[in-house]
This record gives C-alpha cells, sequence and structure tokens, in this order.
C-alpha cells in the first residue's frame, strides 16, 4: 500500500500535469483532497518540490493562503541536469539521491538502466568504507561526475 507523501506527490504531479506545469491552491484543500493533515502537505512539499527536483514553490501561510507550484520548464535534458547540478550542494543523503534519480527517469532525462547504475553507485553499501560523516559528501561527488558525464556525451 503506497505511503501518503506518495499519494499526496503523486496528485500534486497529475494536477501541475493537466494545468500546464503549474498550479496554484491551499494547503487546506489538497489535505481535503487526500484526506490528510496540512501539515503532511508542507512535508511532502519540503521533500518533494524542490528546487533541486525541478520545481519552484511559493507560498503564503494564514487565512488568505496559497502555494504555488511550478514545474521548470527545461525542455532539453542537457539543460534539467545543468540546472539540477548547480543547485545540489555539496551533500548527498541516498534518500536524496533516490528522489532525483527518480525524478530524471520522470523526466525522460535518464533510462532505467542508467538509473540503476547511478542508483548503485551512490547506495549506502558503496560507501561503506568511508566513516559515516564522509559518505554525503563523497555520494555527491560521485552524483556530479555521473551527471556531468551524461551532459557530456
Amino acid at each position: 500500500m503506497a505511503r501518503i507523501s506518495d499519494l499526496v506527490e503523486e496528485m500534486i504531479k497529475q494536477m501541475i500535469d493537466q494545468n500546464k506545469g503549474a498550479i496554484e491552491i491551499t494547503r487546506s484543500e489538497l489535505a481535503q483532497r487526500v484526506n490528510c493533515v496540512p501539515s503532511q502537505i508542507t512535508y511532502v512539499l519540503a521533500t518533494r518540490f524542490t528546487n533541486n527536483q525541478g520545481y519552484l514553490v511559493e507560498s503564503r501561510r494564514g487565512g488568505g493562503g496559497w502555494i504555488r507550484i511550478k514545474r521548470i520548464d527545461l525542455t532539453a535534458p542537457g539543460k534539467y541536469l545543468m540546472h539540477t547540478l548547480n543547485h545540489i550542494g555539496d551533500r548527498l543523503s541516498q534518500h536524496q539521491a533516490e528522489i532525483l534519480i527518480r525524478n530524471f527517469i520522470d523526466y525522460d532525462i535518464i533510462n532505467e538502466r542508467d538509473a540503476r547504475l547511478i542508483m548503485a553507485a551512490t547506495a549506502d553499501r558503496s560507501l561503506n568504507t568511508l566513516p559515516p560523516d564522509q559518505k554525503d559528501a563523497a555520494r555527491m561527488n560521485i552524483m556530479k561526475n555521473m551527471l556531468t558525464s551524461l551532459i557530456v556525451h
């Protein structure tokens, strides 16, 4: 059974697709549609609709508050990869890497085979000889090198 976060993410992505790449909605309206609390919506937005994942999210809280989510229109795979490289920082958890890779598949930036290779290279078990405090930095270097090679080729 899918987790509520997965359902909320999928619903938001469908709404964005149906509305030409952008939506404006309230947290409470989204929460009512999925039958969850507004804080769950906030969690999904913070973890699955970030700049690194190809989205711009603006929001205003309060009585007249709203959320505006826009998919970044990067038509060429190389542009999307460059956008990602410019925004991912210097550390990357395994979970964050998996989200990025899933987005690359969703937007037809990479194929399933490449995704499996990148997942394997950035997995915690591939970095198990490193001290825990160094894994996220090493994972980021691996991810950046792999993405750079995809842009070049």
